[in-house]
């Protein structure tokens, strides 16, 4: 029974997980629509500080599909492993891209197409050697975690570096280089679906009958997330507005994923359950949506297709054979100079042999 209700849990979760992929992929491209259609009446752009916007309900539509997103995304951590909800945030990207290119007219090239092929094959491989057991129950065993000298010293050294990159390196270098406030949003976006987790136990607690509001630990986790939220939508802002989405994008999905499997490889220990195939499927998929990504966003505005890389393919072949005549002709004009200039030596040089050899030297033939 236990076995089977852990199953169950973990396809509650995967859906979730989906699902709420679905809804914030699609809410960017219901905002978007609200936005062009504001544009088109005249009303003053978001970007220029207008508030238009507020008025106009597909905006609305796509606010209420994030917050759908987010709330079965935020339950989906109470029934599945970290592990496994973490990654599948990537298919947010791979949904919007291609909402994007039927609705938005954004064209999709070919580098695209393949992110997204990538993307969904790196998450079912994932889906599939992703733990299927999960050991924490409750908040009890969510605290004797916490507790855990592993934990403490990895949380510890979270707070350390986010304090030093916030307080000493951001200052100074925040404004060159895009992995400072990215590295920021990553380490404490572990400690966030930490708290995430917890909370979703909480919740499954109270749905139960338990008494939830008592326990001094939900409302840790609530404030803990809290403050990593607040810490995280301030330095990715930051990040987002000085450099390239195309850049911010896949790089804090790969740093802030990387924490995310590290914190649950310490937490929760979801890795002990897994034997060494998968774990080595669950890497590999998770190296398999990071190159999806990357393809994704950092070829979009380049114009390649199937038609056009058929189109260059034909210019080299066709130029291919005319350089290697011209190569022949003027490897065949250079020998023919060279053997000239040859003969014209051997001319020129002669009356000065037959002198040489009829008096032995050179020189007693240019004395004489």
């Amino acid at each position: 029974m236990g076995q089977d209700r852990g199953k169950y849990d973990f396809y509650i979760g995967l859906g979730l997980a989906i699902s709420s992929s679905i809804f914030i992929g699609g809410s960017f491209i219901l905002k978007k629509k609200g936005l062009l259609r504001l544009a088109r009446k005249g009303s003053m752009r978001a970007g220029q500080g207008g508030h238009a916007y507020l008025k106009e309900w597909l905006w609305w539509a796509g606010l209420l599909s994030m917050g759908a997103g987010e709330a079965a995304n935020f339950a989906a951590y109470a029934f599945a492993p970290a592990t496994l909800v973490t990654p599948l945030g990537a298919l947010s990207v791979l949904v919007s891209a291609v909402l994007s290119s039927y609705f938005l007219t954004e064209r999709l090239n070919l580098h695209g197409k393949l992110g997204c092929l990538l993307s969904i094959l790196g998450s079912t491989t994932m889906v599939i050697h992703a733990p299927q057991e999960e050991e924490i129950s409750s908040l009890e065993e969510m605290a004797m975690k916490l507790v855990d000298p592993g934990f403490f010293i990895f949380a510890t050294l979270v707070v350390i570096v986010a304090l030093i990159f916030i307080f000493v390196v951001g200052p100074r270098h925040g404004q060159t280089n895009i992995l400072v406030y990215i590295t920021i949003c990553s380490v404490i976006g572990a400690l966030s679906v930490s708290c995430v987790k917890g909370l979703g136990i909480a919740i499954k607690e109270a749905i139960a009958g338990k008494s939830v509001v008592r326990n001094p630990l939900a409302w840790i986790l609530l404030l803990g997330l809290v403050g990593c939220v607040s810490t995280q939508i301030n330095y990715l802002n930051k990040a987002l507005d000085i450099f390239n989405t195309s850049l911010v994008t896949p790089i804090y999905y790969v740093f802030f994923t990387t924490s995310v499997l590290t914190c649950s490889a310490i937490l929760f220990k979801e890795w002990e359950h897994m034997g060494a195939d998968d774990v080595i499927g669950t890497l590999s998929g998770f190296l398999t949506i990071i190159v999806g990504i990357f393809l994704l966003h950092a070829f979009k505005d380049i114009s390649v297709s199937l038609a056009t890389l058929a189109v260059s393919m034909r210019k080299e072949e066709r130029a291919f054979p005319a350089a290697n005549g011209m190569a022949s002709h003027s490897t065949y004009e250079l020998l023919h100079d060279e053997s000239t200039e040859d003969m014209e030596d051997r001319e020129m040089g002669l009356p000065c042999d037959s002198v040489s050899r009829r008096n032995g030297a050179m020189n007693s033939s240019l004395d004489h």
